[in-house]
């Protein structure tokens, strides 16, 4: 488009801080886009087809509005997207600003998510592996980050009981009051592995639809979390349960078999080791596919670790 044609800014920042949901983006980047002459349509035809959607037309149309002030002067939106004043609270979405609020927020999110206990757990990995770097290195660094982060994205895994904890602690539903107007019912797209039939071609769990009425399932099965992980948790005894609780003992069996050979000279490879669980993602067989390959990295970062570590030990004997 040349580069005369192109204006690049954070629209999903600016969306959301003025408007309290990302969401409103697209709808802020059409004003910005009509009002630089671009979309050759009048604006009373938009602002109609927004209210005829139905759909959120307030914030939408808000949107479009900023949108069309940012191609006007885009240095006094991101002015006003900085004021605090009239901004809907959306504090989930702040990011930390240094490690120990990183540490923190992840420790009550853990809290949250399971117990205190379970959260002592993680925090204490992270102690280990912060005094271990520092030892070699005279402070944290990439090691812990990678700790931090990856032990709690293995620790938070989403089964049944965290989906309806996060379904019912208010937040969900007030996002959707946000975002709809009107009249509107609620379905819900679930998988869960005690209930779904599987696909006769790939063997993969089918999605089911539930109707309103899983809201209150949802209540009732939320304060069930007590019992994850126990003889009691009916849904742990799915293959794909069993194998995110071995997950988090084998990245603690890791990271402690890490901790005693670290040197200033391995010590960016451990944080690479650490990593791995960055690679697992999605969900059913998705997820596995993810895990078969994060598995084979690991290893082999792990076997050039420990022949780096035995060329270290050789080394100081001599």
């Amino acid at each position: 488009c040349g580069q005369d044609n192109l204006d690049v800014f954070d629209a999903t920042r600016l969306a959301t801080r003025l408007l309290g949901d990302s969401i409103a983006t697209n709808m802020f980047m059409l004003g910005y886009a009509w009002q630089k002459g671009a979309v050759p349509l009048g604006e009373q035809a938009i602002l109609s087809a927004i209210a005829l959607n139905g759909a959120a037309i307030k914030m939408n149309q808000n949107a479009f509005l900023w949108g069309r002030r940012a191609a006007y002067d885009l240095a006094k939106v991101i002015e006003a997207a900085a004021d605090d004043q009239d901004r809907p609270a959306d504090h989930h979405r702040n990011v930390s600003e240094s490690v120990e609020e990183s540490l923190q927020r992840r420790i009550d999110m853990l809290t949250r998510y399971q117990s205190r206990r379970y959260a002592k757990r993680y925090e204490d990995l992270v102690a280990r592996t912060r005094d271990a770097e520092t030892r070699v290195s005279g402070a944290a660094g990439p090691l812990t980050t990678a700790v931090t982060r990856y032990a709690f994205k293995l620790m938070a895994y989403k089964d049944e009981y965290e989906v309806a904890r996060l379904y019912t602690d208010g937040t969900f539903l007030q996002s959707v009051k946000n975002t709809f107007e009107g009249d509107y019912k609620l379905q819900f797209n679930l998988a869960p592995p005690v209930l779904s039939p599987r696909d006769k071609q790939t063997g993969h769990l089918q999605k089911m639809t539930f109707g309103p009425w899983m809201l209150t399932a949802f209540r009732v099965l939320a304060p069930l979390r007590v019992l994850r992980g126990t003889p009691l948790d009916i849904f742990g005894y799915s293959d794909e349960r069993r194998m995110e609780r071995q997950l988090i003992a084998d990245y603690f069996t890791t990271v402690d078999g890490l901790l005693p050979t670290l040197t200033a000279e391995n010590i960016s490879l451990a944080a690479e080791i650490a990593a791995i669980p960055e690679q697992i993602r999605g969900y059913g067989h998705v997820k596995e596919e993810h895990l078969a390959k994060a598995k084979m990295s690991e290893q082999a970062l792990l076997a050039r670790y420990r022949g780096e570590t035995t060329g270290d030990t050789l080394k100081a004997a001599a």
